[in-house]
């Protein structure tokens, strides 16, 4: 079964993990996120990476269970490109307000490290968190968090406290 790095973030629960069914058994993994209730599933595996793992459905699947889903691919080892940071915006701002609302969201790559750590990152550090605790919080619950310096420096590159616009409107 796909295991859900979790900590605290905002009010709500911010997970890493793996892509379902890198362990065999994918409609297992299904029914356990089913179960962990997230609010927002961002997929960040390329097309090629889900249709390898049997998850090409993924998507259709969560939102059948009420679950909102965004496929922001990403490159095994790589870090976001144009097409990724046009559509970050929304789904940051989605990522945040679930958060800040008490909910949970889950960031999975192929292996739950380095994609999904690095996005993690991002929205604790745009949550309002300092970079360096944010860091040392996330490698306590994921070590492999986040693989190459490219992804560090997309990571860090982050706005800190651009969420705070949701718990203080103007």
């Amino acid at each position: 079964m796909t295991v859900i790095h979790a900590l605290p973030v905002a009010g709500g629960i911010l997970a890493i993990a793996p892509l379902p069914g890198s362990d065999g058994d994918y409609a297992g993994d299904l029914e356990h996120i089913h179960g962990w209730a997230p609010a927002l599933v961002i997929s960040l595996t390329t097309d090629v990476e889900m249709l390898a793992g049997g998850a090409q459905n993924l998507g259709a699947q969560l939102q059948d269970q009420g679950t909102r889903w965004a496929h922001l691919p990403i490159a095994d080892f790589g870090a976001p490109d144009a097409g990724f940071a046009d559509k970050w915006t929304g789904i940051s701002g989605q990522a945040l307000q679930a958060l800040a609302g008490r909910g949970r969201v889950l960031v999975h790559c192929r292996g739950g490290c380095g994609r999904s750590g690095m996005v993690a990152l991002r929205l604790m550090i745009e949550a309002g968190e300092a970079a360096d605790e944010a860091l040392e919080r996330l490698r306590t619950v994921r070590p492999c968090a986040i693989e190459t310096d490219a992804q560090m420096e997309w990571a860090l590159a982050a706005p800190r406290g651009a969420a705070l616009f949701l718990r203080h409107p103007q």
